[in-house]
């Protein structure tokens, strides 16, 4: 009996050895540091961006992190919705990030920025290819600019895709009086308030006129 208990005890403390041991060659080799950052979700900006502000460094700690600061530095950015970091198996960080969806653009003289649905600006560096909702122009007022999101919001895809521009000219008369320019030629005269529940009536309206006549 007595020897059983003195097993007992150096089953106990060899297995605290070996576990401390480990433990120590774990923290002390390449297991234990980030050798993968991986980004997922990313579109409007590079997924660079995202690691380089999530101050993530390869061969730094796996254990040197707080996952939750890092996905509230990340969502600072405008256009970040949402952002999940989570440790992946051993030695990889995985970044999932929920970015805003793009509605248009704004026009700004020779450049146009990227618009996302919350109504945030993103300013590109050079020439845009607008392929990603309308060109939005004269929208320099914030105001109007989130009415005009709104109303687009309720569009159906058929209709907000046929939109080419939207060009915001007032008149004495209405003060959200704008003109829209359709990718099949045809303008469209209407009212900031009113657009999104008129205008889902466009396909029908148009079957009805002339196909050789754009106006």
């Amino acid at each position: 009996r007595r020897r059983r208990r003195t097993n007992k005890k150096f089953s106990i403390l060899l297995f605290l050895f070996v576990t401390t041991l480990l433990i120590v060659l774990y923290f002390q080799s390449s297991y234990s540091q980030v050798q993968k950052i991986t980004v997922d979700g990313e579109k409007l900006v590079p997924k660079e961006l995202y690691i380089e502000e999530s101050t993530l460094n390869i061969s730094e700690s796996m254990w040197s992190f707080n996952e939750s600061k890092i996905e509230n530095l990340l969502a600072k950015n405008a256009w970040v919705e949402s952002v999940q970091v989570k440790r992946k198996w051993l030695t990889s960080v995985h970044i999932q990030v929920n970015e805003f969806h793009q509605i248009g653009y704004l026009e700004d003289g020779d450049f146009l920025h990227i618009i996302l649905e919350n109504g945030q600006i993103i300013k590109t560096d050079g020439q845009v290819l607008p392929k990603d909702g309308p060109i939005f122009s004269g929208f320099d007022n914030e105001k109007n600019r989130l009415r005009m999101i709104k109303e687009l919001k309720v569009l159906d895809s058929e209709v907000l895709t046929g939109i080419s521009q939207i060009k915001y000219a007032p008149t004495e008369n209405d003060a959200y009086s704008i003109l829209v320019f359709m990718n099949d030629g045809n303008e469209v005269k209407a009212i900031i308030p009113s657009f999104g529940e008129k205008m889902n009536f466009y396909p029908s309206i148009v079957s009805q006129l002339n196909p050789e006549v754009k106006g």
